[in-house]
């Protein structure tokens, strides 16, 4: 067991400094690891003079210091700032203690300077992170992940959630599932190795008030935790009599009521205050990514709430008055830590009402600003269309090909977004809309997310053009060099009407002479600076977004910039798609269904899912076992393909265009055959571990069959026991309405994990997903919308409303002009 050492306040701060300069690797010393070290000082017997506010802080940090070989990187981090801090704030105040003291001898200057910690900044809006006190190097650039540079960007990261410990209930009145603070003292501590393992350490409290008492147990595995030496300054840290704060969900246990992660903060008396960031208050829940921890955030925004002070609101108080909003600096504060649900209310109506009243404003300002481009039409090139087609347009098609020419014809550029269920019949839709532009003289772009899908289009278009005499062709990363040089040629003259490409039609040596109109494919694949730079390319272009993914009506209503519309209606012939949820027990049935398929000649995909977005090696390794399995075991018979986001442009054509040909009948595949593979011979869709994708991508991948006139399957196979995920995948049973799945699963997602990292930044996430319903979100935008309007009626040009007008530049800027809104 560790020896006991003397205090010292500079060998403590000389040990985090080379510590944290060494990367956080717990650091061997002459005699100790530097986090025994730590857990052996702060442990000690502190000096007299310290506060006992700094002495149950530092026996906290202690205890923390004990588990430091199992923290992440950024817990290391979190606590040694901690740490320093408060030997700071100790040394600060003995200093100024000494100077204060009459003196019998001057102090060295130098020696003063060379104990003295360096003082912090002031907290400012503008600081940057790496200049707050406490935020590291590497602290800083992990929150650079969340897009948080400065003071300012922290209090603009609005919690997504709140939990209430603030409710302070007797143990007697606990109930299952409610989120709590009980105060009582501790009537037993027990930190023991389990008898059945020893590589595991249990934690049991007895926690008594004047009601009844209770029982908390907490695990440790790891065999340092079965260390005698650490065991017992647990003991120390909670010793009997003592009063604890402890704060959890309730959860009923074999045992009786318990509090589930619970956190406790060691109290001088039952009315003592609690100081603790998440003992008995309401505390906030961020949207996470990896090495951020929710105390991290927590405490970097408590940091820097104090700089709310220094923001002016920049809306007049006539409006504010109007219409009944809480004072822009108030808002920010109370969204973070509310003193009651209700200021928190208005504060989500505040920043809700801010964020819908500077997107219409921008879109009211910058159409002042457009001029739209009229199409005047030059020739008969969609008459000629009309004429070629082998099939009618419906009634859907008619409709929306109707509302965009009515756009095309409009005073501002088109900004709209036509959403139809896959195989619905988009691309013709958009052909029409291109040859409106074509035929008026101007030069076309269509841009997609990834080549196969950019190939889908080209191979599509292309028929149709050629028989216009109609030139066309396609740009991609692909495109050998001489290809390349001359379609950039050719668009540079404007003698080709139309470029079909990736993203790499935004690159800068692409030039158009009159761009008149972008269509952006399945668009959300493609950051808001992509669409963007394409846009620009033209004077103020029209724009036609098309989507396959359905948006839960939810998402887009509120979005007044862009119009939207929908085919809601299946060319005739096509049968709706049996989809059927089967359990491992019942491969063999789909095996025989996938035989009996090919038999009559038709073809199949068998898709496996990846763990994360880009695909991993592991992932690809999996993929190609399965394949090799099904060829060699399950269907010796039959020819059968592989196609993964690992392969080349070329390989990936190499496998489709195969499988097209039918040399292989049955194509292994992860999610990249979600969007773009078009064959109508392919019947089967069997989705391996269906419980691990989201239901608008399952949707995806089941409308890749059913694309032709025979009778399609869509099998989805998971052997999850998860209620939910089962509930999950029945809505795809139910349904092949793809607006109808997407709202299910909109409404079934909720908000995610407390404490999880599944909304990553500010991607998942959006002020007025805290509003309670749809209603309260279109009421604040038509307040928000009114007012918007009432401003730039009154002063088009925002010149006699300064701070208003610096605020709307910011979101105009990072809005890119209001060039497109997502």
């Amino acid at each position: 067991m560790l020896e006991p050492v003397a205090l010292d306040i500079n060998r403590l701060q000389q040990a985090l400094s080379v510590e944290a300069d060494k990367g956080f690797s717990n650091l061997q010393g002459k005699q100790f690891l530097f986090a025994d070290f730590l857990n052996v000082s702060l442990l000690n017997e502190l000096p007299e003079s310290w506060e006992m506010s700094d002495r149950l802080q530092a026996q906290t940090l202690a205890h923390q210091y004990a588990q430091y070989n199992d923290l992440p990187l950024s817990r290391r981090q979190h606590l040694i700032a901690e740490t320093r801090r408060l030997l700071y704030e100790i040394r600060r105040r003995e200093i100024a203690e000494t100077n204060a003291a009459p003196k019998t001898k001057k102090p060295k200057t130098e020696a003063i300077a060379a104990t003295e910690p360096k003082a912090p900044k002031k907290i400012t809006t503008d600081l940057l992170l790496k200049d707050v006190e406490g935020v590291s190097y590497n602290m800083a650039a992990r929150l650079k992940l969340l897009d948080l540079h400065t003071v300012r960007d922290v209090l603009s990261y609005y919690p997504r959630d709140h939990i209430d410990y603030a409710r302070q209930i007797p143990i007697r009145d606990l109930k299952d599932g409610d989120t709590v603070t009980i105060i009582g003292t501790i009537k037993k501590y027990g930190c023991f190795t389990s008898p059945k393992n020893p590589n595991l350490t249990i934690v049991e409290v007895i926690v008594r008030d004047h009601t009844g008492q209770i029982k908390l147990s907490r695990f440790w595995t790891g065999k340092r935790y079965s260390n005698r030496g650490w065991q017992e300054s647990q003991k120390k840290l909670y010793p009997q009599g003592s009063t604890i704060a402890a704060s959890g969900v309730v959860k009923q246990s074999k045992y009786g009521l318990t509090l589930e992660n619970y956190e406790i903060e060691v109290l001088e008396h039952t009315q003592d205050t609690i100081q603790s960031k998440t003992v008995g208050r309401v505390v906030p829940v961020y949207p996470l990514t990896e090495g951020i921890t929710p105390e991290l955030i927590r405490r970097i925004v408590a940091q820097c709430l104090p700089a709310v002070s220094q923001i002016d609101d920049p809306m007049p108080d006539r409006f504010l008055k109007d219409y009944g909003m809480m004072k822009l600096p108030d808002a920010i504060a109370q969204v973070h830590y509310p003193d009651t649900s209700e200021t928190l209310e208005q504060a989500v109506i505040r920043l809700t009402f801010d964020k819908y009243f500077y997107r219409r404003l921008v879109s009211l300002y910058r159409r002042q600003q457009q001029k739209a481009i009229r199409f005047v039409p030059q020739s008969q090139a969609i008459v000629e269309l009309e004429k070629l087609l082998p099939f009618e347009l419906t009634n859907a098609q008619k409709r929306v090909v109707a509302e965009i020419r009515a756009d095309l014809q409009g005073d501002t550029p088109m900004n709209r977004l036509v959403q139809g269920d896959v195989g619905s019949g988009k691309t013709i839709v958009a052909v029409y809309a291109l040859l409106t532009a074509i035929e008026a003289g101007y030069q076309t772009a269509l841009m997609a997310p990834t080549e196969v899908l950019t190939e889908q289009h080209y191979r599509k278009i292309v028929d149709w053009f050629m028989q216009l005499n109609l030139p066309v062709e396609i740009l991609t990363g692909s495109t050998k060099t001489a290809k390349r040089r001359e379609i950039l040629r050719q668009l540079e003259t404007g003698e080709l009407p139309l470029v079909i490409g990736t993203h790499a039609l935004i690159q800068d040596t692409v030039n158009f002479a009159r761009l008149g109109l972008a269509v952006i494919d399945e668009q959300h694949r493609f950051g808001r600076d992509q669409r963007s730079r394409l846009l620009q390319k033209g004077n103020d272009p029209h724009v036609l977004i098309m989507t396959a993914t359905p948006i839960p009506r939810t998402l887009y209503l509120t979005n007044s910039e862009i119009e939207v519309s929908i085919i809601d209606e299946l060319p005739p012939g096509r049968k709706p798609i049996q989809t059927v949820l089967l359990k491992p027990s019942q491969r063999k049935d789909a095996y025989e269904l996938i035989r009996r398929e090919i038999a009559q000649g038709r073809q199949v995909y068998i898709v496996f899912p990846l763990v994360e977005e880009s695909e991993k090696m592991e992932d690809i390794k999996a993929a190609t076992q399965e394949r090799e399995h099904l060829q060699n075991v399950v269907f010796p018979n039959f020819q059968i393909g592989l196609l993964h986001g690992q392969m080349s442009s070329a390989e990936k054509d190499e496998a489709i265009n195969v499988f097209r040909r039918g040399e292989t009948q049955i194509l292994v595949a992860t999610t990249v055959v979600e969007v773009g593979v078009d064959i109508p011979n392919a019947s089967v869709m069997l989705i391996e571990h269906a419980d691990r994708f989201g239901l608008a991508q399952l949707h995806q991948l089941r409308g890749r069959v059913g694309r032709g006139s025979a009778q399609s399957y869509c099998l989805l196979l998971s052997g999850s026991k998860s209620q939910t995920s089962q509930e999950r995948l029945q809505v795809l049973e139910q349904s092949q309405d793809g607006f109808f799945i997407a709202e299910r699963d909109f409404q079934m997602r909720g908000k995610g994990k407390d404490e999880g990292t599944e909304q990553s930044g500010h991607a998942g996430f959006s002020i007025e997903d805290r509003l309670p319903d749809e209603a309260a979100r279109q009421e604040i935008f038509q307040i928000a919308r009114q007012a918007a309007e009432r401003i730039i009626k009154k002063d088009p040009t925002l010149e006699h409303f300064p701070a208003l007008k610096a605020e709307f530049d910011t979101h105009y800027q990072r809005l890119q002009g209001g060039a497109i809104f997502t």
